[in-house]
C-alpha cells in the first residue's frame, strides 16, 4: 500500500464535499476489501453495511478514522475486516456529512444500511436534540418501528465542557429500545465497542426477524435494553457505517 493511500483525509472542515453525482458513483462502484481481506476469503465473510449519523462537528469522521486504525481506503467510505463475538465480520462503514443540505443524499444512504451510529457531542446540546429527527429518519426510511442503532455520546474526553448529561444519553437510548455509550475518539475510549455493539444488534435483530413467522409483525424492540441500560453509565455492558 503506497503512503498516499494511507494518508488520512482533510480534515472535513477543510476537505471539500463530493458532489451528489460523485457521491452516488462511489455507492454504485464496489470496494476492494481491507489488505489482509484477500478477495477468496472475502467472499466467505459476513459484511455488515454500517451508517455513522449525526450532526457537524460531532466527531463521526474522528471516530471512524480510530476504529479503523487509519487504513484510509476512502474519503468517506472505509472497511475493516475484524473479529467480533468468534466471528470474523467484514464491517463497510461510511461516514456521512451532517450538514443539513445533505439530507437527500443521506436517505440514500439509510436505506442501504443495516445499522446506525447515532453520535452526537456531549459538548453540544444542539447536536444531541437532532439525534431523534436522525432516528425518525431511518424509521422512515427503512418502514419500520425499530431498526438497529447504537446512540453514541462522543467527546467524553471533554468533560469540562459538557453540555448534555450520561443520564440524558441513558434515557433517549432507552427510548429507542437500544444500546448507549460514551466515546472519545481523541482518547480512543471504547471506540471499538461503539462499533462491535452496532454490529451484535445487526445480528440479533436478523436473528429475530428470520424467527418471525409469514405474515407475523415485524420484531419490536429487544426488552432486555431496558434492563441493560441500569447496569451502565455511560459504556456498554458487554462491550459496529454506510
Amino acid at each position: 500500500m503506497s503512503k498516499a493511500s494511507r494518508r488520512l483525509p482533510l480534515p472535513r472542515s477543510l476537505a471539500p464535499r463530493p458532489a451528489a453525482a460523485e457521491q452516488n458513483a462511489r455507492l454504485a462502484r464496489p470496494q476492494a476489501a481491507h489488505a489482509y481481506a484477500t478477495p477468496r476469503l472475502a467472499q466467505f465473510l459476513r459484511e455488515y453495511k454500517l451508517v455513522v449519523v449525526g450532526g457537524g462537528g460531532v466527531g463521526k469522521s474522528a471516530l471512524t478514522i480510530q476504529f479503523i486504525q487509519s487504513h484510509f481506503v476512502d474519503e468517506d467510505s472505509y472497511r475493516k475486516q475484524c473479529m467480533i463475538d468468534e466471528e470474523v465480520a467484514l464491517l463497510d462503514v461510511l461516514d456521512t456529512a451532517g450538514q443539513e443540505e445533505y439530507s437527500a443524499m443521506r436517505e440514500q444512504y439509510m436505506r442501504t444500511g443495516e445499522g446506525f451510529l447515532l453520535v452526537y457531542s456531549i459538548t453540544s446540546r444542539n447536536s444531541f436534540d437532532e439525534i431523534s429527527t436522525f432516528h425518525q429518519q431511518i424509521l422512515r426510511v427503512k418502514d419500520k418501528d425499530y431498526f438497529p442503532v447504537v446512540v453514541v455520546a462522543n467527546k467524553a474526553d471533554l468533560e469540562h465542557e459538557r453540555q448534555v448529561g450520561t443520564h440524558e444519553g441513558q434515557a433517549l437510548a432507552k427510548h429507542f429500545g437500544c444500546r448507549f455509550i460514551e466515546t472519545s475518539a481523541k482518547q480512543r475510549m471504547n471506540v471499538d465497542e461503539a462499533f462491535h455493539d452496532l454490529v451484535r444488534e445487526i445480528r440479533r435483530y436478523n436473528k429475530e426477524q428470520a424467527a418471525v413467522r409469514p405474515g407475523a409483525a415485524a420484531a419490536s424492540k429487544p426488552a432486555q435494553f431496558q434492563e441493560e441500560q441500569t447496569q451502565s453509565a455511560g459504556c456498554c455492558t458487554g462491550c459496529v457505517i454506510l
